[in-house]
């Protein structure tokens, strides 16, 4: 996502509008939604819907109601009521999609909580707006060095100033509870302004901050993940993924969201898989389960007493030799079952010669020999004119 500014230069560069979420058009911001309803008018008769959503720093959103029914448009800065004082923020959404946004966030309209819009913003809310917000990273370290001195086992990720700069909420983790009183008197007597202090777990701190995953798009979790669902080590287990936690986990410390995004279909393929603790009992022994492919339906056993050696099977012949033992019967071997296998493959490989296409060996050919041959050629024939000329000098 991005705005007219934020696209490249004529040399490729990122041009950027440094606005750091904050873009007028509507197009930067986390958690983006589109008004697919802008372009068609109401019914005759029908009040446009009067609650509006309002988009704060770092994707936080509220709704709140245009009671004195001005006309605002989404992209527009207005000022907010909250308490105490009032807050700026941007428009991001009107109409009825705000109804959908409000019953996912299980919001009612008649809520009475719902605060109210003052006015749009003027030139002077906005410069007191922007020059509050020019000073969280110089308050956010200051913060952390009272924090530090304090010595509080807490973090603090990120501080938002209010829009008329009277109020300033400082989010922070902690593993434990914290005695922060001594902490917002210090920040208040610094930096003098109302403090709120606000615990966020670490998937929300991720989700504030942004960054790039592992797979080297922006995080989920600050682009288009609302809902936080737990993930466990047992959707690694069921997709034959290794239980290392430095690729497993996330930015936030914690298991990837992405774990559970293809683990239904894996849990449908492994319906037909037998368990991997189950053992085949085969004449030459019993086989223990190795690993497996689940896509392709393989599995590799080994036997007990030899575990290097492995065999590949398929699901079917698998079945069938936990078939065997359950009527008290053992398999011959698995050797058996996997020359089965590989006699299948050689059977089913029917290759066609397209002009010596499937040929491997057609690039490895030399292409300097006929080089070599005339240099060769030249060769003889210079000794030969050096001779004559030779013989003619003598003579």
């Amino acid at each position: 996502m991005g705005c007219n500014s934020c696209s490249s230069s004529i040399d490729g560069l990122p041009l950027g509008c440094k606005n750091n979420g904050a873009c007028a058009s509507g197009s930067c911001d986390k958690m983006n939604v589109f008004d697919w309803l802008s372009n068609m008018s109401l019914p005759n008769g029908q009040k446009p819907f009067d609650i509006v959503e309002v988009r704060f720093k770092n994707g936080r959103k509220g709704y709140y109601r245009n009671s004195k029914e001005l006309q605002i448009c989404i992209g527009e800065v207005i000022a907010v009521e909250t308490s105490p004082g009032h807050d700026i923020g941007v428009v991001s959404l009107s109409g009825e999609l705000v109804k959908v946004q409000m019953r996912k966030k299980r919001i009612s309209e008649n809520n009475e909580n719902i605060k109210q819009i003052y006015r749009k913003a003027t030139q002077k809310d906005i410069e007191i707006w922007t020059t509050a917000r020019n000073k969280e990273k110089e308050v956010q370290r200051k913060s952390r060095l009272i924090i530090s001195r304090l010595g509080l086992k807490m973090k603090l990720s990120d501080v938002e100033y209010q829009g008329d700069g009277n109020k300033a909420t400082f989010y922070y983790t902690a593993d434990d509870r914290v005695d922060f009183r001594q902490l917002i008197r210090e920040l208040a007597g610094t930096f003098s302004l109302r403090v709120e202090m606000k615990q966020v777990g670490l998937r929300q701190e991720a989700a504030r901050l942004g960054g790039i995953g592992s797979c080297g798009r922006e995080l989920c979790c600050s682009t288009w993940l609302t809902d936080f669902r737990s993930v466990s080590t047992s959707a690694a287990r069921y997709q034959q993924l290794s239980l290392n936690p430095q690729k497993l986990a996330g930015q936030c410390g914690k298991l990837k969201c992405c774990l559970n995004y293809e683990l239904d279909s894996y849990m449908d393929a492994l319906k037909t898989f037998p368990k991997p603790n189950t053992w085949l009992q085969t004449e030459r022994g019993p086989a223990v389960f190795q690993k497996m492919d689940i896509f392709k339906g393989w599995i590799w056993y080994a036997y007990k007493e030899n575990p290097i050696s492995w065999h590949k099977l398929t699901v079917e012949q698998t079945n069938q030799i936990i078939l065997l033992n359950k009527q008290n019967k053992k398999a011959t071997s698995l050797e058996e079952y996997a020359s089965e296998l590989e006699f299948e493959k050689i059977e089913t490989s029917n290759f066609t010669d397209v002009v010596g296409q499937d040929s491997l060996t057609r690039f490895d050919k030399p292409k300097f020999k006929k080089k070599r041959k005339r240099n060769k050629n030249n060769r003889h024939r210079n000794s030969k004119n050096n001779r004559k000329n030779l013989q003619k000098k003598n003579n």
